[in-house]
């Protein structure tokens, strides 16, 4: 009779992958674009215009669009959302190229509202989940998205500058 085979070592395990993106502080320059900082009851909600939990357009009229955006929100399939504490905040046409906001109050400097910070962090938040897949941003309020303030709190948030404009990834 034949001597039993040796049996082979078991295969190794295959290599940690690496982390999705650092952990730790943020650098300081994605702390400063980040915005203010929102209170502790503050809400968002990011919801498809049509969607009937969406007030606007049926109980409630639209209001008025920013000077120079160019048109109108509506309760149109694919456009999206974001109400803050129950206030329409941000509307994003369908595909995502063309972004309506609407400051707290007229006087308001974009970057300094806490509301457009709080909206633009739950936007991101909702393309990172992949419900959005990717979305760039083009333009607010008609002008360029680069060089809108409104840009500076979406860079904040995590979206990344791209030639065509701002740009984030599901």
């Amino acid at each position: 009779p034949r001597p039993p085979r040796p049996r082979p070592p078991p295969p190794a395990p295959p290599p940690a992958p690496p982390p999705a993106r650092p952990r730790g502080r943020r650098p300081a320059r994605a702390r400063r674009l980040a915005g203010p900082r929102p209170t502790a009851d503050t809400r968002a909600v990011v919801l498809a215009a049509a969607d009937p939990a969406n007030a606007y357009g049926a109980a409630l009229t639209w209001p008025e669009p920013p000077t120079g955006a160019g048109h109108k929100p509506g309760r149109k399939a694919g456009s999206l959302v974001v109400l803050v504490d129950g206030e329409l905040t941000l509307y994003m046409e369908r595909g995502g190229k063309t972004l309506l906001a609407w400051p707290s109050t007229p006087d308001t400097e974009p970057t300094d509202d806490p509301r457009l910070h709080t909206a633009a962090q739950a936007l991101a938040a909702a393309a990172r989940a992949g419900s959005l897949g990717t979305v760039t941003v083009e333009r607010v309020n008609g002008a360029s998205a680069l060089t809108s303030p409104i840009g500076t709190l979406l860079e904040g948030a995590g979206f990344i500058a791209t030639p065509r404009g701002l740009r984030l990834r599901a």
